[in-house]
């Protein structure tokens, strides 16, 4: 094995292979310790896009929910599925279905699309370009913006997607995507989510569909391979330890060194990681 793999194997915390029935029971206690340490929380917030992270999140979300108000007798225990779309989403009946199958005791619907293009238009009054890249950031931070104003709103924590195959490759929106109060998939790769969907009996479809992070207006639905430049399939034989092509293992190795500020708390004068 790689020196460099196995010591990004060993920061992001990935087994070589999972029992999905026992990861599915560590997320879902994870979720409901950190409410109970937390008695002031009563909601878990996520924004449901349809693809199979979102999917697999919402419903450990709204197990751990669901359990939690069984056990307690406290009807405030709510999860709420938020859909975030810019304007029409393409592929909106999968995000509906994804909320219908995970059976989410809330469902909010926030259009992004005003909020985004009106600080698109105030910034572009100085005279700055808003590239179509950097604008598919602003699409994820408004979408992180109106899942805090809800949790703000319901005495909720905002819960995040990331997971391994993600977070070595820093696929995410820094302060976007990326920001959250608690990530019940980190640790698992691309292949371990799927398995614990197939355990949970999702729909097929939502998570052999193709994942794209789609924030680009002028290649909307790109995929994450093709962005990345390496498959995900190459991702998770990584992270598990085992051997792939050397431009496969270059790749990710280059996404992990250039996104490593993106797993990092903002740098400061006593940080020696980025020299």
């Amino acid at each position: 094995m790689r020196a460099k793999q196995q010591e990004i194997i060993d920061a992001l915390k990935v087994k070589p292979t999972i029992d999905p029935k026992a990861e599915i029971r560590r997320s879902v206690d994870f979720l409901k310790d950190y409410l109970k340490k937390f008695s002031f929380l009563k909601t878990l917030v996520l924004g449901i896009s349809g693809g199979q992270d979102s999917t697999l999140a919402g419903k450990l979300a709204q197990l751990a929910i669901s359990e939690l108000r069984d056990e307690t007798g406290d009807p405030d225990y709510q999860f709420i599925a938020v859909r975030l779309p810019y304007g029409v989403q393409a592929d909106e009946s999968d995000a509906l279905e994804a909320i219908k199958w995970m059976d989410a005791d809330v469902v909010a619907r926030v259009d992004i699309k005003p909020a985004v293009d009106a600080a698109v238009a105030s910034v572009e009054a100085n005279d700055i370009e808003v590239a179509d890249f950097n604008k598919g950031n602003i699409k994820a931070r408004q979408r992180m913006i109106a899942q805090y104003a809800i949790a703000g709103a319901k005495s909720g924590a905002v819960v995040g997607t990331d997971h391994a195959a993600e977070a070595v490759t820093g696929f995410y929106t820094k302060f976007g995507d990326g920001a959250a109060d608690i990530t019940p998939l980190w640790r698992l790769d691309k292949e371990q989510g799927k398995q614990l969907l197939k355990l949970l009996g999702a729909p097929e479809h939502l998570y052999q569909k193709t994942p794209t992070a789609d924030l680009e207006d002028n290649r909307p639905a790109l995929p994450d391979e093709v962005a990345l430049g390496v498959t995900y399939q190459d991702i998770d034989a990584y992270l598990e330890g085992r051997e792939v092509s050397e431009k496969a293992a270059e790749t990710i190795e280059s996404w992990y060194d250039k996104t490593q500020h993106k797993r990092h708390t903002p740098i400061n004068v006593y940080d020696t990681f980025w020299k």
